[in-house]
């Protein structure tokens, strides 16, 4: 039995090196909460919150995820005994959704857990890899940048390419691209831009060779897409209308894709992203791990994710660098032939620089046991 004596809440702010622009928001500067859980051994783990400041990608954001976990997710966290960091996600399906808030505090968990065995936490969930495979997102911009971008992105050694479309910039920069790199996986993200409408617009993409198309019709569809997904011959890879294992299940059922993203944050922690993917596994639908602008706290849990042996596209795990003059972690996550090694220590294998998070620091909270 572990009991949970503290939990220190950070929210932080950060600018990104570059904005981050999709068609629905430009990101610039990226709010988090960290979360830090100390057990009664001395024993702490870390999790993070990656809901975004507003709405766009999902109905949550850091002020909704603060609210619910300093009223009810914490409480219920001091006040239990727990004996595996699964009870956390049953326990917590007392409330509805909220999935970033929940998932940034089982995180913590698990992380204390995996360092309570002494094992790194790619080990703990039974991973099976010592390295993952790199991809990277390039944000919309002028083709040239583009194309610029994508060439420093290959340089660095990303072996997957990742481009944010919309019915204004999707055929024709794409053909660009393919031009340009007719060898590279390139996979474009849609972010619920189209509607079945635009099916033929979509169909024309299927000349690019493109790995998949993320999430091109409504976040909430599931119905949609398999429509769609009858009508092309690129794969449909759903992101936002899976959050939680019930959806993926839909989804398989329904064929509404060929390609699912896990992102831990988006499902509700990391148990159901782990039964998301055993349920793929099961179904031969292969999946990667979606990236969240996330501090390398978050970044270190997709890493250890990504080693499950259904992971087999290389998932949004960047480098440090790519989002960061100075990350949150020691030492850093590093990109060295497109490929991350995955940690051996306890836990999720890196340390936090607790100075550093105290200076991006813009809210604390500290809650104790009673």
């Amino acid at each position: 039995m572990m009991k949970i004596e503290k939990v220190d809440l950070f929210l932080t702010s950060m600018k990104l090196v570059q904005p981050f622009r999709t068609h629905q928001e430009t990101v610039t500067d990226r709010e988090s909460i960290l979360i830090k859980v100390t057990d009664d051994t001395g024993h702490s783990g870390w999790g993070e919150v990656v809901a975004f400041s507003s709405p766009w990608y999902t109905e949550e954001t850091i002020e909704t995820a603060w609210h619910m976990l300093t009223e009810f997710f914490i409480p219920t966290i001091l006040e239990q005994e727990w004996t595996s960091p699964r009870e956390v996600n049953e326990t917590l399906l007392h409330w509805k959704r909220n999935h970033m808030a929940k998932a940034g505090i089982e995180m913590a968990i698990w992380d204390l857990f995996a360092k309570r065995a002494g094992i790194s936490l790619s080990e703990y969930i039974g991973g099976v890899l010592k390295e993952v495979k790199a991809g990277v997102v390039v944000s919309m911009d002028s083709p040239e940048r583009m194309l610029n971008t994508i060439e420093n992105r290959i340089n660095e050694g990303y072996e997957r390419i990742k481009v944010k479309i919309d019915p204004a910039n999707d055929y024709q920069m794409l053909k660009v691209i393919r031009d340009s790199y007719p060898d590279i996986a390139l996979l474009v993200d849609a972010n619920s831009a189209y509607s079945l409408k635009d099916a033929e617009r979509l169909k024309k993409l299927d000349s690019l060779n493109l790995l998949m198309i993320e999430q091109p019709l409504a976040a909430d569809d599931i119905v949609e897409h398999a429509e769609l997904q009858r009508g092309l011959l690129t794969p449909v890879c759903l992101d936002e209308s899976i959050v939680s294992l019930q959806d993926a299940r839909n989804a398989v059922k329904l064929g509404s894709c060929k390609v699912i993203s896990i992102k831990i944050g988006r499902v509700g922690g990391l148990a159901n992203a782990i039964d998301i993917h055993d349920l793929c596994a099961e179904h031969e639908i292969p999946v990667w791990c979606g990236g969240m602008l996330e501090t390398g706290i978050s970044r270190a849990f997709h890493i250890a994710l990504a080693t499950l042996p259904n992971f087999t596209i290389p998932g949004d795990l960047s480098a440090s660098s790519r989002y960061w003059e100075k990350d949150v972690i020691i030492p850093e996550v590093v990109v060295e032939d497109g490929k991350v090694k995955v940690p051996e220590g306890p836990g999720i294998g890196f340390k936090v620089d607790e100075p550093f998070v105290e200076q991006i620091t813009k809210r604390k909270a500290t809650y104790h046991s009673k």
